[in-house]
């Protein structure tokens, strides 16, 4: 049977998702648990990889499995066996056709910033550090040029494996709650670091470096160089995942603002897989 999990984590000391033959891996530690409590091997698959120091707030698991376990088993002995940064939330069986990263339909990133004069003392390794003034109404006016289907290039990362630079971002908002600044960001998929380095475009048109049209001057160069620097991993979070209702897993609330008809999207099929 195919049984679906809920991760939560805290992305500080791994290497990233993916399994690394020579650093510690969220996938290693997640396989590691289930299979002690499955007694025997298990291999899963994630809707999304994170980078090195990046944390999820939702990331969707699936694997296969002939061992017969009521979900609190699955919740609670796997948790038993996970290192304290690490949690499973909820465990259900799923269809045989569902899968954790094809049957995505839109994921949700969020880019959380401490934006004040003195560096966090508490969550430091879960927020990026802004000492300079970010002005989040200039970053929301930027952040509309990337609304919509574009050749992300100047947005993708160095090392993206990706065949296509082209990313449907269905909504980019900036807030900001006390010292917080935070960008959340829904699209079809990612390019390899296309959220932090947008997050970096949009940091420099909040502190005034660039004008608040420079990040559609960034996207029409499809060239890297032109984008800016990279934000830090660690104020990144994997928010959530949309699949299609058919499956029946719960919803984040942020993708009932999608400013499109949830049916046609969902028919839609022309997405590509997460890049990470």
């Amino acid at each position: 049977m195919r049984i679906a999990l809920k991760l939560e984590y805290d992305g500080s000391r791994y290497a990233g998702w993916q399994y690394q033959r020579h650093s510690p891996s969220v996938q290693e530690a997640v396989e590691r648990a289930l299979a002690f409590v499955a007694a025997a091997p298990v291999r899963v698959v994630a809707a999304g990889r994170t980078d090195a120091g990046v944390h999820a707030l939702e990331q969707i698991v699936h694997f296969d499995t002939d061992a017969r376990r009521p979900a609190r088993a699955w919740v609670q002995g796997t948790n038993t066996r996970l290192p304290d940064d690490v949690r499973v939330l909820w465990a259900r069986p799923v269809a045989d056709d569902f899968h954790a990263q094809r049957s995505a339909l839109a994921r949700w990133y969020r880019y959380r910033i401490c934006n004040r004069p003195v560096a966090p003392a508490l969550g430091r390794t879960q927020l990026t550090w802004c000492h300079r003034p970010l002005d989040e109404d200039r970053m929301r006016r930027a952040a509309a040029h990337l609304i919509g289907e574009h050749d992300f290039s100047s947005f993708r990362g160095p090392y993206c494996q990706s065949k296509s630079p082209c990313r449907r971002v269905y909504l980019l908002e900036v807030g900001r709650q006390g010292d917080e600044v935070f960008i959340d960001i829904v699209a079809n998929a990612f390019l390899h670091n296309m959220v932090r380095n947008i997050a970096g475009v949009l940091m420099a048109v909040g502190s005034g470096k660039r004008p608040v049209d420079w990040p559609a001057e960034v996207l029409a160069a499809r060239d890297r160089r032109a984008g800016g620097v990279t934000a830090p991993p660690n104020g990144l979070y994997f928010a959530g995942i949309w699949y299609p209702e058919k499956f029946g897993l719960p919803r984040q609330p942020i993708f009932a603002r999608l400013p499109q008809d949830i049916k046609r999207v969902e028919e839609e099929r022309d997405f590509v897989p997460d890049a990470g």
